[in-house]
């Protein structure tokens, strides 16, 4: 069976089981607009039996009315009449008694403007108070159980740059299913096995000699990992268990110095993620899946499946001829197919050893296969593009819809900026600046901030700002809003002011332009998690809380609170503490900080 892609589950009619009172006017419009409709026809105004599919939109210019729909435009080639003088007739039996909307309008062609009454953000109020720390949360992926694979740096050096954003990016897109009401799980899968860790094994081996014979005495490999980090490693080896593996056979000294050195950085990388607030729910280890012999096994399912074929001693995959037919399915011409140039890859190589993309096809088929996944999702440095569709198809050649069940998001580059010049070298360390060099730089909830950035685009990390404490670091002016107002709510506490119940508030009183725009800024909330969940793009949260901490902001300069009569005060202390909620709920959704105090 196949399954539907993600952004199929993410219809209108699903996005309804949320209070989303944006959805919620939108079917409204469309509720009112086909109801005058039925009533203009039955009066015989219209003609009857028409079928209209128009759309509902939240106008750019606040102009134009909070909502407009293309009813009519949409209906004038069936009704063969002007769009305009459709949304006449319709204007004239919309009846917007016990609505959402004070009043409708017809705008240009034949648009139908609405705008919203007092009814619709009391229904805002209502429902940020009533759902609180569930405000914008929702089932729309109940049911499903998706798995988030990130960062998986490799174990034999530090952490970097490209990790640290993969690091938010899969730690935040994690919580933003889980808001969605998806089942997940959060994945570090550890590559200690194959060629990288001989080579991690190899340049160990070479240091930890140097030290017993002189560094003249052996070749460092020219393949080999040269960091300070492996100097370092392989001192601790030395002080440990002196030269007694001098004379050692090359594999069993190699197999001491690689357990060592990956008993050393994995317990490294963990603390590292952890100070980050990332926690994994479990550590795959790649050796399980080759001594367990599911990496055997997974090839010969692909062998028995007619994917395979022997060359010059070595296992093939036939990725070429998966690819062709995946493409073909999608609409591909032949002709554009040869020009993709479409290569096969070896699964086994003549001496026996399987390869690192046999070891990742037999990953994913656990994941499926064997753990019951609904969906895996993986955060991927964009250098890893042309693995995507590769595995993928080896999936599809497995039967498990490789191409509608396995997303790979993939990040662009970091660059590192200070005073406008790029960063390659800690100033502490000297050496290239890892994700600990840089936490002991910049506090972790703006690192975390950063690199929750769009991840198509590369993104600049500027140091610099991320440490400044004014309006120009957004983190800064995202955290100070949520505690600027519970300044304000712990001062009007202290004088007998307690914020009222939202049924208790005159919400007709916020009438101010300000005033409105924060309502409406707020009740964006829960669109904004569905949009960040359908894009795989938790950037979206970024975008939208610094937007309703300058709402509240121009609102807080533009609107006395303290000293105005009792039911403005009321009224706008009610409002100030429901933006504080929703500031908290995004804050914490991203893994920072919703501080009462700076």
């Amino acid at each position: 069976m196949t399954a539907p892609c993600l952004r199929e589950t993410f219809s209108e009619k699903e996005e309804q089981k949320m209070i989303n009172m944006i959805q919620n006017a939108k079917d409204q419009v469309l509720a009112l607009t086909e109801k005058a409709y039925e009533a203009a026809a039955a009066a015989g105004k219209l003609p009857a039996g028409v079928s209209v599919r128009a759309g509902v939109e939240i106008p750019k210019d606040p102009a134009n009315g909070d909502y407009t729909t293309t009813f009519a435009l949409a209906a004038a080639k069936a009704m063969k009449m002007r769009p305009r003088d459709i949304a006449e007739v319709l204007l004239e039996n919309i009846d917007l008694e016990g609505s959402y909307f004070a009043s409708a309008e017809i705008a240009g062609a034949g648009f139908l403007n609405f705008r919203l009454g007092s009814g619709w953000y009391a229904g805002v109020m209502s429902a940020v108070e009533s759902e609180g720390a569930a405000y914008g949360r929702s089932d729309i992926l109940a049911g499903q159980k998706i798995m988030v694979e990130f960062v998986s740096a490799n174990p034999t050096g530090p952490m970097h740059m490209g990790n640290a954003r993969g690091g938010v990016l899969g730690d935040t897109l994690a919580s933003v299913l889980e808001a969605a009401g998806a089942q997940v799980w959060r994945e570090f899968y550890v590559n200690d096995a194959g060629n990288q860790i001989e080579k991690f094994a190899s340049s160990l081996e070479a240091r930890y000699l140097q030290i017993i014979l002189g560094e003249d005495a052996v070749a460092f490999p020219e393949d080999g990992y040269h960091g300070d980090d492996i100097r370092d490693l392989a001192r601790a080896f030395y002080e440990k268990h002196g030269g007694s593996f001098r004379d050692a056979s090359v594999e069993e000294r190699h197999k001491a110095l690689a357990q060592f050195g990956l008993e050393v950085n994995i317990p490294k990388m963990k603390s590292d993620l952890q100070r980050y607030k990332i926690d994994y729910d479990q550590w795959f280890f790649e050796s399980e899946l080759h001594e367990s012999g599911y990496v055997a096994e997974t090839v010969q399912l692909l062998t028995d499946r007619g994917w395979t074929y022997e060359k010059e001693g070595a296992l093939w995959l036939a990725t070429s001829r998966i690819l062709e037919e995946n493409y073909r399915k999608a609409g591909k011409s032949d002709k554009d197919i040869a020009k993709l140039d479409l290569k096969d890859d070896v699964l086994r190589r003549a001496n026996g050893f399987y390869t690192y993309f046999a070891a990742d096809i037999a990953y994913h088929r656990n994941k499926f296969a064997k753990r019951g996944f609904d969906r895996v999702i993986n955060i991927w440095g964009a250098d890893h593009h042309g693995h995507v569709a590769r595995l993928k198809g080896a999936m599809d050649a497995l039967g498990l819809d490789g191409t509608n069940r396995l997303d790979i998001v993939l990040m662009q580059l970091v660059k590192l900026l200070r005073d406008g010049e790029v960063v390659r070298m800690s100033k502490r360390t000297g050496k290239a600046i890892s994700l600990s060099d840089l936490l002991d730089e910049v506090p972790v909830d703006a690192a975390r901030w950063f690199f929750n950035a769009k991840p198509d685009t590369q993104m600049d990390f500027d140091l610099g700002l991320a440490v400044r404490e004014d309006s120009e670091n957004p983190i800064y002016y995202v955290e100070y809003a949520h505690a600027r107002i519970c300044s304000l709510l712990r001062n009007l506490a202290g004088e007998g002011f307690a914020v009222p119940a939202a049924g208790d508030v005159d919400v007709s009183l916020l009438s101010g332009e300000t005033e409105l725009a924060l309502m409406k800024q707020i009740s964006l909330y829960c669109e904004t998690l569905r949009l960040a969940a359908r894009d795989y793009d938790p950037s979206h949260i970024n975008r939208y809380l610094v937007e309703l901490a300058g709402c509240f902001h121009r609102f807080y300069t533009a609107c006395r609170i303290k000293g105005e009569e009792p039911a403005v005060l009321s009224a706008r202390l009610k409002l100030a503490d429901l933006t504080r909620s929703v500031l908290k709920n995004g804050l914490l959704l991203l893994g920072v900080d919703a501080p009462e105090k700076m």
